[in-house]
């Protein structure tokens, strides 16, 4: 199977998993509890946060977040939906090979990698640690998770490749350390962190 191309992200993917009231995946509420934590775990750990990239941005869910939590930190939304980028005006890219003209203090990666063939998602997760300088937040649906029964499939694309979650952990783990809740802290970020604060390694 190849990864799903900007064809798949049309208008009807969006009204399905995001505008229609039945069938959507963002609960408005569950994103505020997790950009509130993921900003304040942040600010926590002495993270500076002045410029953000949400690669895979969708309908910017991000956006606002950001600029509850850090007023003062730069936006910029990157999509592969052809749709979106007119609607929204995001920047035309894909996590894959989206190119690091600059670092990036966050990078945000929701439900994108899921999306990827085996060897994209090798050239995404290097990519990441290509974009980011400071933190990583990461949420992707895991094989395991399947297997567990925790995923609702009738709300879940069922395009979604199944990848292990330790595929993910290799791949980012040359260029992040895990802080749990989805957040990775970038090795060049000079920032110090207890031993029990951080995955084993």
């Amino acid at each position: 199977m190849e990864s799903a191309d900007a064809d798949t992200f049309d208008e009807a993917y969006y009204q399905r998993y995001y505008f229609d009231r039945k069938t959507k995946v963002a609960d408005p509420q569950h994103v505020q509890r997790l950009g509130a934590f993921v900003c304040a775990y942040l600010q926590y750990l002495r993270v500076p946060v002045r410029s953000v990239l949400d690669v895979g941005c969708g309908i910017g869910l991000w956006q606002g977040i950001v600029a509850q939590h850090f007023p003062q930190a730069r936006y910029h939304g990157v999509e592969l939906s052809d749709y979106l980028c007119a609607r929204y005006g995001w920047a035309r890219g894909s996590v894959v090979d989206y190119p690091a003209t600059q670092r990036f203090d966050l990078v945000i990666c929701q439900g994108v990698l899921p999306y990827l063939s085996p060897p994209d998602l090798k050239r995404a997760l290097d990519n990441l640690g290509a974009l980011s300088q400071g933190a990583l937040y990461l949420e992707a649906v895991a094989r395991e998770d399947y297997e567990r029964d925790i995923i609702d499939e009738d709300l879940t694309d069922p395009r979604l490749f199944r990848h292990r979650a330790e595929v993910y952990r290799r791949g980012l783990s040359r260029h992040f350390v895990q802080m749990g809740g989805g957040l990775w802290l970038s090795r060049q970020a000079g920032v110090p962190v207890f031993a029990l604060e951080c995955a084993a390694e």
